[in-house]
């Protein structure tokens, strides 16, 4: 069931005053049964692996804070989450070409045909993170595997995230949560902007840029640099509408989901950046990763440190797929953040030189356009695809075949700065963001006007492309 679609809008919100007519103490069930019944409109066995991947890492879990071969039975458990990633998501990278180079005709592939390993890289990264947690003494392995299994399958974030930490997820069970109007109503509103964010914008964003990767030479050097640039405009509006509509039905349902972004496109470094740009994700790998790479690697000292940063981006790099294209996306983070800490002082003398407020622009858009580069690498579905797309920037100049310039990106590209505009006065100058937003609390018809024009929009163009660009992750 596509998540931007009418039907599951529907769908989602009649199971919301469903929810709150049930006892308190089938509400688990039911969210987990909802849960199931959505990822079966996706394959009709992947509730039933599901539920067979929950029950591992639940039992390993039970078993690991008295066992008297604790490291042992904590490595079976990581080795077993990391299996089944590897084997259904990665095989066609990993796998099938090894085996070719034995000559053994064996596609291990064909197993993403059978399990359909969508949302695999988020329930798995939640699995490790509950056993290193548990391992680690840092909560206590949960009791109910109901409350476990909707911990791992809970639909709004089950696609793409956010990836929730187990201890803040679980903690809010058992649900005893009363019918609150004020939950229903900003849920729904966030789900709305939501849908609004991915509909109307991200997809006019999308269908320019995807035509760039399909055919390359139809552009000319200032329209690729063009859409080059709208390339993080396109995934933030997406990914950003997925999260909003993640949490604005966990909240109608009085379940709290992790934030993902935090205006990231007013950070002055990539440091920063990754603070505030799919933040559930990155701080995953901070915490499990360059964390415990860096104290298990302490005797190292120094080194210890670039050790840790490269594997954590290059591991991040490969989460977000099977492709040297990913793996050169994670070097390049890397390579960033690598820079911005050996030359913290340097860059901090030379722009000093610059007067505050143009230092945080010049900041942001260097920031920005260099991750406006590096997003080809995502994109582009290999390394050949990027390298002719580079290629095509200095070609020489001829009679334009395509125009960027149509209604539908006009539009969209005029509501990405009224977007843009309001995290500013928010950030930057909160007395005038404070007296507009008072006039927008106070003025009840221009938000009904407002909210129902967004809903019309929505309905008529609910035709267009309903996938989100990390249901493939």
């Amino acid at each position: 069931m596509d998540i931007a679609s009418l039907k599951f809008a529907f769908w989602a919100i009649v199971s919301v005053f469903i929810y709150y007519f049930l006892p308190f103490r089938f509400r688990v069930a039911y969210l987990v049964i909802l849960s199931c019944l959505f990822c079966a409109t996706y394959d009709i066995y992947l509730p039933v692996y599901l539920a067979v991947y929950a029950a591992l890492n639940f039992f390993i879990a039970q078993k690991l804070p008295s066992h008297p071969s604790k490291k042992a039975l904590f490595r079976l458990g990581i080795v077993l989450n990391l299996t089944q990633l590897i084997l259904i998501r990665y095989a066609s990278f990993a796998i099938d070409p090894i085996l070719e180079l034995f000559g053994i005709d064996i596609k291990v592939s064909v197993l993403s045909s059978i399990i359909i390993p969508i949302g695999m890289s988020y329930y798995t990264l939640q699995g490790i993170g509950y056993l290193i947690n548990v391992k680690m003494g840092w909560e206590k392995p949960e009791k109910n595997f109901l409350r476990f299994f909707l911990y791992i399958i809970f639909f709004p974030k089950f696609i793409s995230g956010p990836i929730e930490r187990s201890n803040l997820f679980l903690q809010q069970f058992p649900l005893k949560n009363e019918f609150n109007s004020s939950n229903i109503t900003e849920g729904f509103r966030l789900a709305l902007l939501g849908f609004f964010k991915k509909i109307i914008i991200a997809n006019h964003l999308g269908n320019s840029i995807s035509q760039l990767y399909s055919c390359t030479d139809d552009y000319m050097g200032y329209q690729i640099i063009a859409l080059i640039l709208l390339q993080p405009l396109y995934l933030y509006f997406d990914f950003s509408g997925y999260t909003d509509i993640a949490l604005g039905f966990a909240r109608a349902f009085g379940i709290k989901l992790s934030p993902n972004f935090n205006k990231p496109f007013l950070s002055e470094n990539m440091t920063i950046f990754w603070r505030r740009f799919h933040i559930s994700l990155s701080s995953w790998f901070n915490d499990y990763v360059f964390k415990q790479t860096s104290f298990r690697l302490r005797r190292l000292k120094g080194k210890a440190t670039v050790i840790a940063v490269f594997l954590t981006w290059i591991l991040f790099g490969i989460w977000h797929g099977a492709g040297w294209n990913f793996m050169v996306l994670g070097v390049l983070q890397a390579l960033a953040i690598y820079y911005e800490f050996r030359t913290k002082n340097f860059r901090n003398k030379l722009f000093s030189l610059i007067p505050g407020y143009s230092r945080q622009l010049a900041g942001r858009l260097f920031t920005y356009c260099f991750y406006a580069l590096s997003l080809t690498f995502f994109f582009a579905p290999d390394l050949p695809s990027v390298w002719r797309v580079f290629s095509e920037i200095s070609s020489p100049l001829e009679i334009q075949k395509i125009s960027l310039l149509n209604k539908s990106l006009l539009f969209s590209m005029a509501l990405v700065v009224i977007f843009l505009l309001y995290e500013v006065l928010q950030n930057d100058f909160n007395s005038v963001y404070r007296k507009i937003h008072m006039l927008w609390v106070n003025n009840k018809a221009v938000r009904i006007i407002v909210y129902y024009a967004g809903l019309f929009l929505i309905l008529t163009q609910l035709d267009g492309n309903a996938s989100f660009i990390y249901e493939m992750f």
